[in-house]
C-alpha cells in the first residue's frame, strides 16, 4: 500500500523527495500517515478536495482486494507546530 500511495503522490507534487510515508497497522486497519512539502499540500488536496478524494477511493478499492481497510491522513510538518508553540511560550 506505501508504494502504491508513494507512486501516485510523488507524480503530483514538485518536491518528490519531500514525501513521506508512513504506514501505521491496526488489528483491522491500515492507516497510512502521509507529509510533504508545505507548497505541495494544495496539489494533493486539490480543488475541494477532488484529488485526496480520487486518492483515498484509489487506495480503499486496491486494500478491498487484500481484504483490508485503509485510511490516508494528511500530517501538517512537525517543524511548523513547534516553532508555533516556541514563538507562543516567548510571548
Amino acid at each position: 500500500m506505501k508504494e502504491f500511495v508513494e507512486y501516485i503522490v510523488k507524480n503530483l507534487v514538485d518536491s518528490p523527495d519531500k514525501v513521506n510515508i508512513n504506514e501505521v497497522g491496526g488489528t483491522s486497519t491500515l492507516i497510512i500517515e502521509l507529509s510533504v512539502e508545505k507548497s505541495d499540500i494544495g496539489k494533493i488536496i486539490g480543488k475541494k478536495g477532488k484529488t485526496i478524494n480520487a486518492i483515498r477511493t484509489l487506495l480503499m478499492s486496491v486494500a478491498s482486494r487484500n481484504g483490508i481497510r485503509v485510511n490516508l491522513e494528511i500530517l501538517e510538518e512537525k517543524e511548523e507546530e513547534e516553532e508555533a508553540t516556541t514563538e507562543a511560550s516567548i510571548e
